[in-house]
């Protein structure tokens, strides 16, 4: 949940900002067919971009990323 006054990452935001190939790809197949989980993969096992270039785009879109303080600090 976002804090007040901000909002979250929407689900391949990224990926749709940097027209990734794959991600086109998916645009065009029906959710959930055995074609889109197919494609899907490839996202998750052979990325095209880096973490790199993912942590940079945040930044530059102004996204901060936030983790709970732990209860024993």
């Amino acid at each position: 949940m976002a804090p007040e006054g901000y909002v979250e990452y929407k689900r391949r935001e990224f990926c749709k900002d940097v027209k990734c190939p794959v991600q086109l790809e998916l645009g065009r197949q029906k959710e959930g067919s055995h074609e889109y989980e197919q494609t899907r993969k490839k996202c998750s096992s052979a990325c095209l971009c880096t973490t790199w270039q993912f942590h940079h785009w945040l930044i530059e879109k102004g996204y901060l990323i936030l983790k709970p303080k732990a209860s024993s600090e």
